[in-house]
């Protein structure tokens, strides 16, 4: 090794380190932010088939919706929350909306919005 190059090798294993810590965490908040999307529609999913249960209303599916949601994620995440009957089709319908931040820095720091929709027959 020249004297020059004394050194070299800890320059390189800085810039490479870094870089493979940068593309680590880009993967982690991408399979943060599909976990919260699966956990979103899932919720959503779930409180419209227990709206559309025969002797459930709305604000039950909403309800369960924001639990099913605050199991997982935190309460900010639960807090708009809507529910609507509908038909498609000539078939009765009922919809939970979801919308909630996207985390862009953990599940904290500054966020989009996503917007899911769960829907269920109603009896």
């Amino acid at each position: 090794m020249n004297e020059s190059e004394r050194g070299s090798a800890l320059v390189d294993f800085l810039l490479v380190s870094v870089l493979v810590t940068a593309l680590v965490l880009g993967v982690v908040q991408l399979a943060l932010t599909l976990h919260v999307r699966t956990v979103l529609v899932d919720a959503a999913a779930e409180g419209a088939r227990y709206a559309a249960l025969h002797e459930s209303s709305l604000a039950a599916g909403q309800d369960r919706t924001a639990q099913l949601i605050g199991t997982t994620l935190p309460d900010d995440y639960a807090s708009d929350i809507t529910a609507e009957t509908g038909s498609i089709d000539g078939v009765d319908l009922v919809e939970v909306h979801v919308r909630a931040p996207i985390p862009v820095l953990g599940l904290f720091g500054p966020s989009g919005v996503i917007a899911v929709t769960g829907r269920a027959v109603a009896e």
